[in-house]
């Protein structure tokens, strides 16, 4: 089976010029007619890079009536010139890579982009007009570039995306291409709130909850019965920004309402509010299906008695009656039921005992990793770091015997309610212990860059495997992240692991060269983000 593969203008042009227009001439199309080959390619090639650089499609000209509106105000300040050169070479290179071959030492400007966009929007620094275009073509190749994409594109960036259907992706995420009013503007923000298109709604409501979260809750209910159920659902989901007890009235209310992922969502954030009659009510049902044994020569036993039924009441309060395919609907009903209950109702109903000395206790009848695991969720929801701390256990404790959780995703979430330096500090301590073969997901969740300790349990967990003599490929992963969290400080202790070591008998073939470039490739992006980052200063 054989295809046609099309090729760009742009495309045909650059070939031309690659190969010299004696070998390849241009496309009759392309190029104006009347002049030697040369000229006419460098004219063609002026014309097509005003074109790209307009991010419109060529089209017939429109009448005066249609013009588009002139482009908005941007009043942030413009790139430094150094900046501003460093953005369009990783915008150039954004498609470079993916090949699947060897990376060589060479950084990976793909994934320095990401945090390029970070620190530009740190400094608030407006995008440079030329570049927009191939700005919005990045973000709509990926979407994990589109929140600090769009934010660094700003008004003119919406204004563009307007233009070419291709970037309409921007128009929904945001404000629709409309300055927003200010919080403070009530009849703007009711205008805006009654008339504007559904983004621009979804990111008046944001910007409100963040600033007077009671104002954002007053002007939800003004259109709430009317809403359509996925709108209400967005709109609900807004509110975790600054969840507290105000809330709760209008959390209550939506329990009832039509759609049921409108009530689930309703349920989580009530149960995410200790205090709220939902999770008192939770607790009671909780309660009634853990219990502590004294009667055992063995000491204190936790016992579990599960729900036998999913009762109205329960489904009103968000528990899902339907276990998924492979689930019992037993251990099902009993995980949603601790995981929606406040995690203050244990101390008291477990003999007064501490977070770290329940997660000990032996749990009857096989129930021990349903009832940590819907601890883990708990902790997770209500932000409990106490409870987080307990189920994460030391880090030197193999996580196959550790008091509360096994999983590997688990842990990451229970890390993410700590502190950062604590986080850090505990992730440092596993890798010590443990490697890195089970660190990936727990190195996710650390804040970048990380923190010195950190840093030094990597490298040093690097060089560890690198004398081992195995291939670094096993590593890639940690090595990638090593590129982007590490911090650059560490470029000049990493040095000395660039050198290519002496071949161990015992070692795979060619490895140490290997890792010599591995190291070589994260020594060189460490120093391109240190300059990255000196660039952005004035």
């Amino acid at each position: 089976m054989t295809g046609t593969t099309s090729t760009s203008p742009w495309e045909e042009l650059v070939t031309s010029a690659l190969l010299g227009t004696d070998r390849r001439t241009p496309p009759a199309g392309l190029v104006p007619a009347g002049k030697e080959a040369p000229v006419a390619l460098l004219d063609a090639a002026a014309l097509h890079t005003v074109r790209r650089r307009a991010g419109l499609r060529p089209a017939p000209a429109p009448t005066a009536g249609e013009r588009p509106a002139a482009a908005p105000h941007d009043p942030r300040p413009a790139l430094p010139d150094a900046a501003r050169r460093r953005l369009a070479q990783l915008l150039a290179d954004r498609g470079s890579s993916g090949s699947g071959g060897r990376r060589g030492a060479a950084p990976d400007l793909t994934e320095l982009l990401p945090q390029w966009l970070a620190a530009a929007n740190e400094h608030g620094y407006q995008a440079p007009p030329s570049l927009l275009p191939a700005l919005l073509d990045a973000a709509r190749a990926r979407t994990d570039l589109r929140p600090q994409a769009l934010a660094f594109a700003g008004p003119r960036g919406l204004w563009l995306a307007r233009l070419n259907a291709e970037w309409k992706f921007a128009l929904r995420g945001g404000s629709g291409g409309s300055a927003l009013p200010s919080p403070d503007d009530a009849d703007a923000v009711r205008q805006l709130w009654e008339e504007g298109l559904f983004a621009e709604r979804v990111a008046l409501l944001a910007s409100v909850r963040a600033r007077d979260p009671q104002a954002a809750l007053s002007l939800l209910g003004t259109s709430w019965p009317t809403e359509r159920a996925e709108d209400r659902l967005m709109f609900l989901d807004l509110l975790r920004t600054e969840l507290s007890g105000a809330d709760e009235p209008f959390l209550e209310q939506a329990l009832s309402d039509r759609s049921r992922n409108v009530r689930a969502t309703a349920a989580e954030l009530l149960s995410a509010l200790p205090q709220s009659a939902l999770a008192a009510r939770m607790a009671a049902r909780a309660a009634s299906c853990v219990a502590l044994d004294r009667s055992g020569d063995a000491g204190a036993l936790i016992t579990i008695e599960a729900p036998h039924e999913c009762d109205v009441g329960m489904q009103r309060d968000g528990v899902v009656a339907n276990a998924p395919s492979g689930r019992g609907e037993r251990s099902w009903w009993l995980g949603q039921l601790v995981e929606s209950a406040p995690l203050s109702t244990w101390p008291a109903r477990l003999g007064g005992r501490t977070p770290q000395e329940i997660v000990t206790l032996p749990v009857s009848d096989d129930w021990a990793d349903e009832l940590h695991a819907a601890w883990c969720r708990a902790a997770v929801r209500q932000g409990d770091a106490e409870w987080s701390r307990a189920l994460l256990g030391a880090p030197g404790t193999p996580p196959s015997s550790g008091p509360g959780t096994t999983s590997l995703a688990e842990r990451s979430k229970l890390l993410a309610t700590l502190p950062s330096e604590e986080r850090a500090g505990w992730v440092a301590k596993f890798i010590a212990a443990h490697g890195l073969s089970e660190a990936f997901q727990l190195l996710g969740v650390c804040a970048v860059p990380w923190a010195e300790p950190l840093g030094r349990a990597v490298v040093d967990a690097l060089d560890i495997a690198r004398d081992a003599g195995s291939y670094p490929w096993s590593f890639s992963g940690v090595m990638g992240l090593a590129e982007r969290c590490l911090s650059p400080a560490e470029a000049s202790r990493l040095e000395v692991l660039t050198a290519t070591p002496a071949e161990q008998e015992d070692a795979s073939p060619g490895a140490g060269g290997y890792w010599s470039e591995a190291f070589q490739r994260l020594v060189s992006t460490l120093r391109l983000r240190a300059t990255m980052h000196a660039e952005l200063e004035r």
